[in-house]
């Protein structure tokens, strides 16, 4: 969706059409926690430049407000860290914060919202429940597409250049077939706590956290002061189809359960912690989880046609949007692929 605005915002003469296979919002855009952080999982890549930069400057020429705060991010782990550290936390050893990073926290929903809107005001076509089924590499490349629940074909469209914005969900069509890691990564979200609670444990400044060591945990405070947390990554079904698993499972269920009692023993401000949300969507990783993400062409596109973008590992609020801007300028040949990113 990012990409669709800038393609408009820069080539307003250029067709731009964005297939969605749900609804605006579906898949991992829509579910995650609203963490935003600098650089990539794998760090500061070669010639990445400042992504949190990119991105205000992404939503300010969109004329985009999703609520975005930049105060920091906190590494929290069970080693290191001062006497003074604000966080005290009993989770298999004491979490304290350990480090701080450029990043913080944004409303989900409003950016992918205004990106869409942003996308189509501009003249890009928006086509929901409009689901890929394959793509025919001819000379101009050829999408088959099946509108709403049918799972045979009811159109075609033919493109000049493609961006596969790519999930977990989508991996065979992006040509991710080996070497990814989909999972299912959830989360819980909390009532709203009042200031004295979130300022026992550590969160008044609003500045988000995940930890450097095991077991993992992340989270963020909101806006109404309810707390976001990670709830920890379901692996894929024997079948390999993400899309089989549920946030409603019974696997899933017993995770949150855990995880609840997990959060409740952290502190004694945590301890009568009234969770109200629980949820999950796709995460990708590749095999080796060195966390560098895709960012090349399709392995079966000829003469550049198509680009693939993804793999993010949980950096994909901020970083989905730097690079999908990034990739709208390759495909208008404004700029070049980096030296990272590539497939294998």
């Amino acid at each position: 969706m990012a990409a669709a605005a800038w393609l408009r915002l820069l080539e307003p003469a250029k067709s731009v059409v964005v297939l969605e296979a749900g609804r605006v919002g579906n898949g991992a855009s829509g579910r995650t926690g609203g963490m935003a952080l600098a650089e990539t999982a794998a760090g500061n890549l070669p010639g990445l430049g400042d992504v949190l930069a990119g991105v205000q400057g992404i939503l300010a020429g969109l004329e985009i407000d999703c609520d975005l705060l930049l105060p920091g991010a906190w590494e929290i782990g069970r080693s290191g860290g001062t006497g003074d550290s604000p966080i005290r936390w009993n989770d298999s050893g004491t979490l304290r914060v350990v480090g701080e990073v450029p990043g913080g926290t944004l409303d989900p929903g409003k950016l992918v919202s205004g990106l869409a809107r942003a996308a189509q005001e501009r003249g890009a076509v928006i086509l929901e429940n409009h689901r890929l089924l394959e793509v025919r590499w001819n000379a101009r490349p050829v999408l088959a597409v099946a509108q709403g629940s049918s799972a045979e074909q009811t159109g075609e469209i033919t493109a000049g250049k493609i961006l596969f914005a790519t999930s977990a969900l989508s991996l065979a069509l992006s040509g991710l077939v080996v070497g990814m890691h989909p999972k299912l990564t959830l989360a819980a979200r909390t009532a709203p706590l009042n200031n004295d609670r979130l300022h026992s444990l550590g969160l008044a400044g609003g500045k988000p956290f995940y930890t450097v060591d095991f077991p993992y945990l992340w989270g963020r405070t909101c806006p109404d002061n309810s707390i976001v947390w990670g709830a920890g990554l379901l692996d894929p079904p024997a079948s390999g189809n993400l899309e089989e698993l549920s946030a409603a499972s019974p696997e899933a269920r017993k995770m949150f359960a855990n995880f609840e009692k997990r959060v409740r023993r952290l502190h004694p401000a945590s301890a009568g912690l009234e969770f109200t949300h629980f949820w999950g969507g796709p995460i990708l990783f590749r095999e080796d989880w060195n966390g560098e993400p895709v960012f090349d062409w399709h392995p079966q596109t000829r003469h550049k046609q198509a680009l693939v973008i993804g793999a993010f590992a949980g950096h994909g609020v901020a970083l989905s949007n730097y690079l999908g801007a990034w990739a709208a300028e390759v495909l208008l040949s404004r700029r070049g692929l980096p030296s990272w990113g590539k497939f294998w």
